[in-house]
């Protein structure tokens, strides 16, 4: 049985540049009184950047908080969208959930995350689980059997669009009106 966490929001995508962090970004802007924590968790071991501070090294993953909000990378994007602290993960298939973990050691209990990892779904549910769908993008990802999963769809025409997002958090849950 997969631990329940209704205050967390994860953003998967059917492909690359689909919409993720525009989303989480717009979601963290419209909510910008809450204090939202973002999350980006991703198998891709890249370079550490200038704004990541170490939290914790471990053998399969890294921990790390983002400082910066004058890059380009998904984690500057969603601080300048007002996140009030937003964590890195590099992972694993093995240590995704022991990285998440970690990281919400750092977050308090009932506060609203938000986060962008679709693995992270296969082991936790969340409140709402959103899939940005890309159609006209051919780099496709693999994730069918998250999308046999309870999830709401968007495309990121349809959050250019839409105001306000139809996302809600009340009583420390994320849910969509859609």
């Amino acid at each position: 049985m997969k631990m329940v966490i209704p205050n967390l929001l994860i953003i998967a995508g059917t492909g690359n540049k689909s919409g993720k962090t525009s989303m989480a970004c717009r979601i963290i802007e419209q909510y910008r009184h809450l204090k939202i924590f973002g999350i980006k968790i991703t198998p891709h071991f890249h370079e550490v950047t200038e704004g990541l501070v170490t939290i914790l090294e471990e053998s399969g993953y890294s921990v790390y908080e983002e400082t910066n909000r004058e890059t380009s990378k998904d984690t500057s994007r969603m601080l300048r969208a007002g996140a009030i602290k937003v964590y890195f993960a590099k992972v694993t298939d093995s240590t995704l959930e022991e990285a998440f973990f970690e990281i919400l050691e750092h977050i308090p209990s009932k506060a609203p995350i938000i986060c962008e990892s679709p693995a992270l779904r296969n082991y936790i549910e969340p409140g709402l689980f959103i899939i940005m769908n890309s159609p006209g993008i051919n780099t496709n990802k693999d994730i069918c059997h998250l999308q046999k999963l309870p999830h709401v769809v968007f495309t990121l025409e349809n959050i250019d669009i839409i105001q306000p997002l139809p996302v809600t958090f009340q009583k420390n849950k994320w849910t969509c009106n859609k």
